[in-house]
């Protein structure tokens, strides 16, 4: 008996067949049926799917026998992995020097045919191989052998479906690690900002307040520009955490809401604003929602429409409506419109289109850049129809 050599690249070979995490795992039914197929349609009893590790040889699948692994030494494939580009056929074993006293055929086992199509990764290197086997003399004809190396191609089609997964699962925690370092980094330098940006703009009103008889006209306009500069930083710096933060209320489970309570609470936090009408448009008396979520978007859309209206009497209309699976809503406004070019780009991170709104204030473009971030992660989408000077209709969906 002759021994199978050692791979030529064997040491990358492992490296290779250990990055699919596949050796010792339970048996599966994509890769039974392939093996069972294989025997049919070579008219063999047995098939396997063995995969060569440093010291054996481990079945991944098995037909026709019982067995889960076998030395390396004494293994076919491990020869047959040494000649990547052919079909390893050994006719009758029992005349082959390399195999005629090798305990597979000479114990139980009493294997005398062997055909194997090596399992040849993306990078090239060979990890096992799809095999059939019988216990006499045999050969195959040139359609069963394209048919064999077919299946081959499967194994590794779903080898690499399972590598690909395993990445993907990888890259999806380490993104998720990644994600909470930067949240924790946020609340450490939103603290550490803000802190110092409050100190500055408390120190600009106490020389103002102190001074303010001894300071000349630019004096106390440099002093209000200090302060109207700390106060945007900080609302920069608040935006920005609720952007990062916008996620997490996506954790909280969907309850039933009562459409008229919500909307109430909406204007309650807007009861500063003695100039505004807020009403519903619907036929709706209770949904099941995250409300933390719609109340996050309902807030800033609603905001908003006070914010950029150029109207003595600002009129919000709030619609909701269902389809079978989804909820829809409209905030309608009677304020200054939106451009058709604009219509997409307002949703875009930090894009503002007005210099200052009603109050003289200048936006940090986060506030509609976070609203479609909850929406899309909602399963909704959200669009604006609108014309200047004509109002703006923001409709968007959450999915049920």
């Amino acid at each position: 008996m002759l021994e199978p050599k050692v791979h030529e690249k064997e040491k990358e070979r492992l490296k290779e067949l250990k990055s699919y995490a596949i050796l010792d795992t339970l048996s599966e039914t994509d890769y039974d049926n392939i093996t069972a197929i294989a025997a049919s349609i070579c008219g063999t009893e047995i098939s396997l799917i063995s995969l060569i590790d440093d010291e054996r040889q481990w079945f991944k699948s098995s037909f026709g026998v019982n067995l889960t692994e076998t030395p390396r030494e004494i293994s076919f494939c491990a020869h047959a992995i040494n000649d990547q580009e052919n079909v390893f056929i050994v006719q009758d074993a029992r005349k082959d020097e390399r195999f005629h006293d090798n305990p597979l055929v000479t114990g139980d086992t009493n294997l005398t045919f062997y055909a194997g199509i090596p399992l040849i990764s993306d990078n090239g290197l060979p990890l096992g191989t799809l095999c059939v086997m019988d216990h006499k003399p045999k050969l195959l004809s040139q359609s069963q052998v394209k048919s064999l190396r077919a299946l081959g191609s499967q194994v590794m089609n779903i080898l690499n479906l399972r590598k690909t997964k395993i990445t993907l699962e990888k890259s999806l925690e380490s993104l998720k690690e990644k994600n909470l370092e930067l949240e924790q980094f946020a609340f450490i330098a939103a603290h550490d900002l803000k802190s110092p940006l409050n100190g500055i703009n408390m120190l600009s009103q106490l020389i103002s307040e102190n001074n303010g008889s001894k300071l000349d006209d630019e004096s106390k306009e440099m002093l209000s520009m200090i302060a109207k500069s700390c106060d945007n930083l900080k609302s920069l710096i608040d935006g920005l955490l609720e952007y990062s933060r916008s996620e997490n209320v996506l954790k909280e489970s969907k309850s039933l809401v009562n459409i008229n309570s919500l909307i109430n609470d909406m204007t309650g936090l807007f009861v500063y604003e003695n100039n505004l009408t807020l009403t519903l448009k619907t036929s709706l008396i209770d949904i099941i929602v995250n409300r933390t979520a719609l109340e996050q978007v309902l807030i800033n859309l609603i905001a908003n429409a006070i914010k950029y209206n150029d109207k003595e009497h600002v009129e919000i209309e709030i619609g909701v409506s269902e389809s079978t699976t989804h909820y829809e809503f409209h905030v309608q406004d009677n304020g200054l419109g939106i451009a058709l070019e604009y219509q997409e780009k307002i949703f875009d991170i930090f894009k503002v289109l007005e210099n200052k709104d009603r109050f003289g204030d200048k936006g940090n473009g986060i506030g509609l850049a976070t609203v479609k971030k909850v929406i899309t992660n909602s399963g909704g989408t959200i669009k604006v129809i609108s014309e200047p000077a004509m109002g703006a209709r923001f409709i968007f969906t959450i999915e049920k």
